[in-house]
């Protein structure tokens, strides 16, 4: 397909650059006195540029009608929005009545007297009122004569002396002719039309009670109505005037009661006038800026490929798209697009002073010639080709904006320094098409007029419309939709409403800088060390809450000092500052030791209890940027909330969701960069240094955190939440059953592993406690005592549970354990012999002791025959002597060490015997004689009398 200016070619004056507003206003008065510009002077010229529109069309009908005495409207008022083209419609009825050239050679009018069933139009007198070129202060002269007022002008253009003879004494006096010497006049220079232009701006120059040349207010408007009757009663006679439609084209007050005046006065014989439709502007425009186009089948291929183009794009773009219908649109506007003339004729001619034909031509003269100049390849004129980086074409759109639109332009917009341009550079693929500064035009376009003083909820154009003016064929809409993202996030002064993931959200352009650059503003006042530290470990808090778990403690951002050094398993969540990369392992890992080796001031002794979470270098980076963010938005809705900040709902709205956003996006920018456990240890005892492992946590994961953390840890074995004995039996082989050491305190070893890197870090003193207690069950594993002298172990159990751990229980290595077990067993035996033969019964003892033997030599265990049995046995073997034994008194020293255990073998072993006689009364008492050399300390003395109190000691003294 071929570009545009390869089929239409502007006209030498648009390609020049030397066209002028003047050339775009039409002037009357110039064309009658031989001073307009060619295009407009010249009849032929005039009609090879001008489009007959229908109501033009059904003017110039009622005028050649009329001219021929055929009907036709006497009066008809024109009456459009300011450039409306009601000027231009007047000079067509001047050329077409005034007869300078044959009816031939006006291009459209042949057709037009055809259709009217007309043959010709007779030459007609003219007389044109233009209440610009006169002031009725001041008289002017015409011939011989002094003209005061425009029935004066009217008459002396109609016939001269002879005709201003009609109305000289009226003129002289300034008072308004009658109709009947007014209908004289106009049959007296029949056939003849009367155009009158800008009467307000005459009339409004009269006050209340003033008496000037050219009369006085009253004296005005009766000579227009006396000429609206006079004209109904000459049939080849016309009066065709224009009154403006807004009360803003006619100025102060004087001329709202003008206007209103003259409505009311025409409004009683006006005929109705149809004003130009947007589609008959597109042909205006095209006619007068473009040469006639010869290659129609270009033109036409260009067309049906837009035409396809959207109807693939399907929902993507504007409904009236996939219409036949639109297919003509974009023939008859050809080679500009119907958005650009959609949005200037249904938008910015919304805006006071723009002018619906003259300000359409104006810009879009200085559009062609900057595309023609820089060689545009677009195939048709669209919004998102606007050359706004063009001074004098930004100009043509901004002066009736409010102040401030250049800056947007040129920060956003367009430009070679624009944010637009700025993003093509960066990316190729923006770039290659310039999507993004087509987007922003194409916004530009659709959004400035409405920038302020509209309804809520109508401001801005959707995506669909977007891409409507930028989306060309054989390119991809993806890539304008991509370019319309990335811009609603970077851009200062670009808006938009909703979700921008909705297609209905709407985009536009404000001279206030949007909400999101006052953002990017409070995001680069946020104090590093205090708000965003400060909030990122709230987010990493918030993180860390829940059920811990494992841990007995999180700690976050936790100086080393206030960290306990107790046998807690703590998570200790190092800040941002501490952050972990596989290429800059130093900054986690230096604070990592520094925990292991201080608590404070003080040296930290269990340092197998702290394990670690660092943040991920690049992820903290992340993280303190969408903090910062979220920071920003909740300074703007907490300044809203309170005035401070002074915005409109729909911002107030955008900026709730903003901040709602940013703070789900911190949350998970919080997870994401939280993802490197550390965990410290040593391989063998023999290492100097802790090697740190980093370990990755996940990051996509939906659920708990701490779980996660608890997860990895125990997968890795870092953190041991359940221990068998096998392992407990392993680590005593290796560490502490050497030599003649077999046995070792239960305790110390839970002290070693808080202490030691290089030993199993248990998740609670719980899982040590029940591997103990599993173990004690088994004669596998190890045996437990609560003491060790040099006769052996005290409170001894092998394969017997449960078990207390306290700082008296010991762990003894199993070959020790049984030969102390067979040790014991045979002295116990020893004593069973010799009591039994001390009670004479040293045969039926040693029977039963006989049977104990083993087969190896080792006295083994009596299986249930244990003291409690012995006992019996004895008792029922001794001879029945003369006298029964009634009562029985003990005592024995108990050592304080072994205190524990020995009263529970005391109430085993002796106890438990005594009390199987249902009549035995048996009475137990304790007595406790503590010696302190150097006096008992207080705290010792008040604990031990408030426990006897409770335990009920009937004598409790301290001396």
């Amino acid at each position: 397909m071929k570009a545009w200016k390869d089929i239409a070619a502007p006209h030498p004056d648009v390609l020049s650059g030397t066209f002028q507003q003047s050339e775009f206003a039409a002037d009357i008065s110039a064309v009658r006195d031989g001073k307009a510009a060619h295009e407009y002077q010249d009849a032929t010229a005039f009609f090879e540029r001008t489009f007959i529109t229908e109501g033009m069309r059904m003017l110039l009908t009622q005028v050649a009608e009329r001219l021929n005495g055929r009907g036709g409207e006497p009066v008809v008022q024109l009456q459009t929005a300011f450039g409306g083209g009601k000027t231009h419609t007047m000079l067509a009825v001047y050329h077409l009545a005034t007869r300078t050239v044959p009816l031939k050679d006006l291009q459209g009018v042949p057709g037009l007297l055809d259709a009217a069933g007309l043959m010709d139009i007779p030459a007609a007198r003219m007389a044109i009122i233009d209440g610009n070129s006169k002031s009725p202060g001041t008289p002017w002269k015409r011939g011989k004569e002094t003209i005061r007022t425009l029935w004066g002008e009217l008459a002396w253009q109609l016939g001269g002396s002879e005709g201003y003879a009609f109305v000289r004494e009226a003129d002289n006096n300034g008072a308004s002719p009658g109709k009947d010497t007014l209908r004289e006049l106009l049959a007296r220079y029949a056939p003849c039309v009367v155009l009158i232009d800008e009467l307000v701006a005459y009339i409004r120059q009269f006050h209340d009670g003033q008496q000037l040349p050219g009369g006085t207010y009253n004296s005005n408007l009766s000579f227009v109505q006396a000429l609206t009757e006079a004209v109904k009663m000459v049939p080849n006679a016309m009066v065709l005037a224009s009154l403006p439609e807004s009360e803003v084209e006619v100025g102060d007050s004087r001329g709202v009661a003008a206007l209103k005046a003259l409505e009311k006065t025409f409004g009683r014989v006006q005929a109705l006038w149809k004003p130009v439709a947007t589609e008959e502007a597109f042909e205006i425009v095209r006619r007068r800026l473009f040469q006639p186009i010869k290659d129609t089948a270009g033109r036409d291929e260009v067309c049906r490929a837009f035409a396809e183009l959207y109807k693939t794009e399907g929902t993507k773009v504007p409904s009236e798209t996939h219409e036949a219908r639109y297919l003509d649109r974009l023939t008859v506007a050809y080679p500009i697009h119907p958005e650009v003339f959609d949005r200037l004729y249904e938008d910015w001619t919304t805006l006071d002073g723009f002018q619906r034909t003259r300000g359409v031509l104006k810009l879009m003269a200085r559009v062609i010639f900057r595309l023609w100049q820089d060689q545009s390849g677009d195939f048709l004129i669209m919004p998102g080709s606007l050359p706004l980086y063009d001074a004098q074409a930004r100009n043509e759109l901004t002066y009736l904006l409010p102040a401030g639109w250049d800056a947007v332009i040129e920060k956003d917009i367009d430009g070679d320094k624009s944010e637009a341009s700025e993003l093509e550079k960066k990316d190729a693929r923006f770039g290659s098409v310039a999507a993004a500064r087509r987007v922003t035009r194409t916004v530009f376009l659709g959004s400035a007029p409405a920038s302020s003083g509209v309804k809520e909820g109508t401001r801005g154009i959707d995506r669909g419309r977007i891409l409507l003016g930028c989306l060309m064929p054989d390119q991809n809409a993806a890539v304008y939709t991509d370019a319309l993202g990335r811009l609603s996030d970077r851009l200062h002064y670009m808006n938009a409403s909703g979700d921008k993931a909705e297609e209905n959200t709407r985009y536009w352009f404000d001279v206030r800088a949007n909400l999101r650059r006052e953002m990017e503003d409070r995001k680069g006042r946020c104090k590093e060390q205090t708000e965003v530290r400060g909030r990122i470990a709230e987010l990493v808090q918030a993180m860390g809450k829940g059920k811990h778990g494992a841990f007995g403690g999180v700690h976050v951002f936790t100086p080393h000092g206030d960290v306990p050094d107790d046998e807690t398993l703590r998570l200790v969540v190092l800040g941002p500052g501490q952050a972990y990369s596989k290429e800059e392992t130093r900054p986690a890992f230096d604070a990592v030791r520094e925990y292991l080796k201080l608590n404070g001031s003080k040296p930290r002794f269990r340092a197998n209890r702290l394990v670690f979470v660092a943040a991920d270098d690049s992820g903290v980076r992340r993280l303190r940027d969408s903090v910062r963010t979220a920071l920003a938005w909740r300074s703007i809705v907490d300044d809203i909330a309170i005035g401070r900040l002074n915005i409109d709902k729909l911002q107030e709205a955008q900026a709730k969701k903003e901040a709602q956003t940013a703070d789900s996006v911190a949350v998970r920018a919080a997870r994401e960069a939280y993802r490197w456990l550390l965990c410290p240890m040593m391989l063998v005892a023999t290492d100097k240094d802790a090697v740190i492992e980093a370990i990755p946590l996940k990051t996509g994961g939906n659920g708990p955190w701490l779980d996660e953390v608890e997860a990895v840890c125990v997968e890795n074995e870092l953190v041991i939440p359940v221990w068998a004995p096998v392992h407990l039996c392993k680590d005593l082989k290796a560490l502490y059953w050497k030599g003649d050491v077999v046995a070792a305190r239960a305790l110390g070893v839970w002290e070693d592993m808080q202490k030691y890197l290089y030993m199993p870090r248990l998740a609670t003193r719980t899982v040590f406690e029940r591997a103990i207690a599993q173990g004690a069950g088994s004669r596998d594993f190890f045996a437990t005592a609560l003491g060790q002298t040099e006769a052996g172990f005290e409170g001894f159990r092998f394969g017997t549970a449960p078990v207390q751990v306290d700082s008296t229980l010991l762990l003894v290595e199993p070959g020790a354990a049984a030969a102390f077990e067979a040790k014991r067993e045979t002295e116990r035996q020893a004593k069973l012999v010799e009591a039994a033969a001390a009670a004479g019964v040293e045969a039926g003892v040693a029977g039963a002791a006989t049977a104990g033997v083993g087969a190896a030599g080792l006295v083994a265990p009596v299986g249930a025959m244990g003291a409690k049995a012995q006992a019996l046995a004895a008792d029922k073997l001794a001879p029945a002597g003369p006298k029964p034994m009634k009562e029985f008194t003990g005592s024995v020293a108990i050592p304080a060490s072994t205190a524990k255990f020995k009263l529970m073998e005391l109430s085993d072993e002796i106890l438990s015997v005594l009390t199987q006689d249902a009549t035995a009364e048996i009475r137990v008492s304790l007595e406790i004689q503590a010696h302190f050399p150097n006096g008992a300390p207080d705290h010792v003395r008040r604990a031990v009398a408030e426990n006897a109190v409770r335990l009920g000691f009937k004598v409790s003294e301290w001396e």
